[in-house]
């Protein structure tokens, strides 16, 4: 009988530690990530009375004989399989779908989890905020840019960090260009400085040129400005250079005045008549008088007198105003300068004089402009299957515009990213209509964070207020040979064992790490089916090896009753 009541309080202890497992499955029902346990029990070993026999000759074997001392709990295992994820919207929250934990740093080591409710921090920091550990990342990602502490393995957000501007080194155009169409344009250019007489109007065909910036002389009496040289292609790409010269005055009367008719026919005979040159609204225009492809550009250049050393405004660059060719398609694109300024730049593709050859010339850019040392790619090929084939007689295939800004900024060297010769991934050149135009750039305005996301493979995305999207970090994700193996610290954290294997860190989707999604988070895998039974189970326990206690207590009372 003493070991019945041994065996009773056995039975009750197990049964009072599987009901106290239950409970606890139970009470963290709701615990995000919680893994629920199971209790699995063993025999005590109790007494063996009589060994086993082997068979002989005249009898047979006998099995041994004992009895057991009770139970035990032999171990209390965890479930690490995948809870259910639930979608929260949370930008911050993250759930890992397959084997891996969240690496986060309390301190003094990693620590583990499947819980990834994260927040950030006063400084930025990405962080538990139930506890403040620093969730911890791995990789390069985000160190260029300054997001990242290459010192350090905490993950910062950058809202106090701002994505530098980007000046635009590279367009790339595609689309149609028209094998067929024939509907010619005149080509003209418009100065785009206006000019002004003595009174402040806007200068007219007979008008004194006046422009004031041009100082007084030194006795006050007259305003010799000095000599303007103009240079420029006539439209079939002829060069003429210094052709003609112009001594301006202010119209003071102290010298002879010089009048806009004197500039514009300098101009017209500068070009040998091949051009209407008017002036409208203070700018001057120059027209070719025939229609068709054409390239014709001009610059003026001012020489100060000795008398007078000031400045007169000429244009840095002269517009296009409408380009000359047999068909043209006129496009527009945003570009952005070394501190983010937007220009927009404005071209036209020009069909040449020369079969499946066209030109593409920048007509203008808006913003402080100094010049434009090159603004027309010439000579854009396509071959008889309507395939781009490269710029006819230029190796390399080189295409670029150049424009010098004001300001001492540098200049924008954009180079024209056209296709590839022999395909279709650019320009082409077919029957109907033409379509082509710009559909990327790689500049940007400076921008600030303004949106986060992660992907599936744990890198967190950052979208800045320009539009730009930056990998800020990558998440840092732990992988176990026995996850069940791991130590559990509280607050839904885990710690390596001696039996669960070293951590193997790297990011989802790598080394058997699952995958992340994004605005979810992980339920707890409790089964409350499976624990009620297990309640009802381990009452059954209890109250069976409780009755045993009775029974033996009762045999005990037998026994003494019978010396009475």
């Amino acid at each position: 009988m003493g070991n019945a009541l041994t065996a009773g309080v056995s039975g009750l202890k197990a049964h009072q530690q599987m009901l106290d497992v239950s409970g606890n499955n139970l009470a963290n029902l709701n615990t995000r990530g919680f893994k629920s346990s199971r209790v699995n029990f063993s025999e005590l070993l109790g007494e063996n009375f009589r060994e086993a026999q082997q068979p002989s000759d005249t009898s047979g074997g006998t099995n041994p004989m004992g009895m057991g001392g009770g139970v035990k709990v032999s171990s209390i295992d965890r479930d690490m399989g995948q809870g259910t994820l639930v979608n929260t919207g949370q930008p911050l929250d993250m759930a890992i779908e397959g084997s891996g934990f969240f690496c986060l740093n309390n301190g003094g080591g990693d620590v583990y989890t499947r819980v990834g409710t994260f927040a950030i921090d006063a400084d930025y920091n990405l962080v538990d905020p139930a506890t403040g550990y620093h969730v911890q990342r791995t990789g390069a990602e985000g160190i260029d840019d300054g997001f990242q502490d290459a010192s350090n393995s905490n993950i910062r957000i950058p809202f106090d960090t701002a994505l530098p501007a980007n000046a635009t080194s590279q367009v790339t155009l595609t689309g149609n260009l028209s094998a067929d169409e024939i509907d010619p344009t005149t080509q003209e250019l418009g100065s785009g400085t206006a000019y002004t007489t003595s009174t402040g109007t806007a200068a007219s065909s007979t008008n004194e040129l006046w422009q004031t910036s041009i100082g007084e002389d030194m006795d006050g009496t007259q305003n010799l400005c000095g000599t303007i040289t103009i240079n420029g292609t006539m439209p079939d790409g002829t060069t003429i250079s210094s052709a003609g010269t112009l001594a301006v005055y202010d119209g003071s009367g102290v010298n002879p005045a010089t009048t806009v008719a004197d500039l514009l026919d300098n101009i017209r005979s500068t070009f040998g008549n091949e051009v209407t040159a008017t002036m409208i609204d203070g700018q001057i225009r120059i027209k070719d008088d025939a229609s068709g492809y054409s390239v014709t550009d001009i610059t003026l250049t001012y020489a100060a007198a000795a008398s007078n050393g000031t400045d007169m405004d000429l244009p840095a660059y002269w517009k296009i105003l409408e380009a000359g060719g047999q068909a043209t398609k006129n496009t527009s694109i945003e570009v952005f300068d070394s501190q983010g300024v937007p220009h927009i730049l404005t071209g036209s593709f020009v069909k040449t004089d020369t079969i499946n050859e066209w030109d593409f010339v920048m007509t203008s850019i808006t913003g402080d402009i100094a010049s434009i040392p090159n603004r027309r790619i010439s000579r854009l090929s396509f071959l008889s299957d309507g395939s781009y084939g490269g710029i006819a007689g230029s190796t390399p295939d080189t295409s670029e515009f150049s424009i010098g800004l004001n300001g001492g900024l540098p200049s924008m060297d954009i180079t024209v990213d056209l296709g590839r010769s022999g395909q279709y991934n650019g320009l082409s050149q077919f029957g109907g209509s033409s379509t082509a135009a710009p559909n990327d750039q790689n500049g940007y305005s400076a921008g600030w964070l303004s949106d986060l996301s992660v992907g599936s493979d744990g890198t967190l995305v950052g979208v800045f207020t320009n539009g730009i999207r930056r990998d800020i970090a990558s998440m840092k994700i732990a992988t176990f040979q026995n996850p069940a193996g791991m130590m559990g610290v509280g607050s839904n954290y885990f710690e390596a064992s001696a039996n669960s294997g070293d951590p193997v860190t790297g990011t989802a989707l790598s080394g058997g790490a699952g995958s992340i999604r994004g605005q979810a988070l992980e339920n707890s895998n409790v089964e409350v089916a499976t624990e009620f039974v297990n309640l009802i189970q381990a009452q059954n326990g209890y109250q069976a090896n409780a009755r045993t206690i009775r029974v033996a207590n009762d045999m005990l009372k037998e026994l003494t009753n019978l010396i009475r």
